[in-house]
């Protein structure tokens, strides 16, 4: 089933938060607190841009690391690697100036990339919106392959072995050849509604078994040499008097814990299913418009008010809620060491103590929205707002 309509987060907080358009009826941010005193010290060590980001696409562009280089990318056509640790570019390419695949058409629209590049080794990939999957070398972005699917993709592809993993804005999953981009097999079945949540969440791969979140609301397991399916699991009812109220969304990552797999999505359900059967084994209400993270036994979670919450892992017991936060539109969390890290619409990322949600710092990237969720590696945490300006940041004690 095509999808129809894809919605923005902010159009989902408009419609879901009133009972009419009007401007006055949408929930306004928490101010921050100007008396705020942080508990930990953050260190900028870099901050760098690249192109426009994601500008009014509504994806969310995430930077990945590999062996020390951070990569990046924007819907503009730009792509970049830069040293993490310093923030030096090593190379950056633009699709308007260099004649790859034919980019150097200016009236081409099929380097503009969503999601964010994948990087395995000296293989390099990324999605765009105008349903293209380019290769090239991770050293210095010269070209290898070129595929066309079938619809845009809005999340970063996934390497594992010799597969390219794919997820189009239709529901489908397309497994290409790292070394060709030929096609090996094409999962669609998936059932897309009318109106869902813009983007989709990444994919994992485990164990020759490929898992994801679906637009209507389900935790699906492939084969990844086949694409058979092996198991579904739903974490919505799917129920409502509106298509807002049946959103079932998932759209953030999922946690994988040894063999346990941990899931949620809008409207629906925060489950813990295990891996290799998809038996559930425990379920929790939350709804929220991104994905979990885990630090230690503790699972942690903004709802779609953006409260951030705690839950224990084993059962999902709520351990603590954070709602100083609320409604300023909050990305999915990150875990730095003993704090849980966010963004907001503003341009502003917070520290949370994982042991009992207090505030512990703040620090502002820019005055732009940050919505893709944040990336640690190691002991720095990367950030990226909706206009490309990535910033790197260290914590330590006061």
């Amino acid at each position: 089933m095509k999808k129809l309509l894809l919605i923005t987060l902010a159009s989902l907080v408009t419609l879901a938060g009133c009972h009419s358009f009007k401007k006055e009826n949408v929930q306004p941010p928490t101010p921050l607190a100007k008396d705020f005193k942080a508990t930990v010290q953050v260190t900028r060590l870099w901050r760098t841009r690249v192109g426009d980001g994601a500008g009014e696409s509504g994806v969310r562009l995430r930077p990945t690391v590999v062996d020390g280089v951070l990569y990046a990318d924007s819907t503009d056509g730009k792509l970049a690697a830069i040293d993490a640790s310093s923030g030096k570019k090593l190379w950056s390419k633009s699709s308007s100036t260099h004649g790859w695949f034919g980019w150097g058409d200016k009236k081409r629209k099929d380097a503009m990339y969503a999601g964010g590049p994948a990087v395995n080794g000296d293989l390099l990939v990324v999605g765009t919106l105008d349903g293209h999957v380019y290769a090239m070398s991770a050293k210095d972005g010269s070209p290898r392959w070129e595929a066309e699917l079938d619809t845009e993709v809005l999340t970063s592809p996934l390497i594992a072995g010799d597969l390219v993993f794919a997820r189009g804005g239709d529901g489908r999953i397309y497994a290409l050849d790292a070394a060709t981009g030929k096609r090996r097999w094409v999962y669609d079945q998936g059932n897309v509604p009318l109106l869902s949540v813009r983007g989709n969440g990444p994919m994992l791969a485990v164990n020759g078994v490929l898992f994801f979140g679906s637009d209507d609301g389900k935790l699906i397991a492939l084969r990844q040499d086949t694409g058979v399916k092996l198991w579904e699991q739903r974490l919505g009812s799917g129920e409502g008097h509106t298509e807002i109220e049946r959103l079932d969304d998932v759209d953030g990552g999922i946690v994988l814990d040894g063999s346990t797999l941990y899931a949620a999505g809008y409207h629906g359900n925060m489950t813990a299913v295990d891996g290799p059967s998809g038996r559930p084994l425990w379920s929790h209400p939350f709804s929220t418009y991104g994905g979990l993270a885990l630090g230690g036994n503790v699972l942690f979670g903004v709802n779609d008010e953006s409260q951030v919450w705690a839950f224990d892992k084993a059962g999902g017991a709520d351990m603590w809620k954070n709602d100083a936060l609320k409604y300023r539109w909050l990305t999915a969390p990150a875990v730095q060491g003993d704090y849980v890290v966010v963004g907001d619409m503003e341009g502003y990322i917070h520290w949370l103590q994982t042991g009992d949600g207090a505030l512990a710092a703040r620090e502002r990237l820019s005055k732009k929205a940050i919505r893709a969720q944040p990336l640690v590696v190691g002991d720095i945490v990367y950030v990226e707002d909706v206009k490309g300006r990535i910033g790197a940041y260290r914590l330590s004690a006061r």
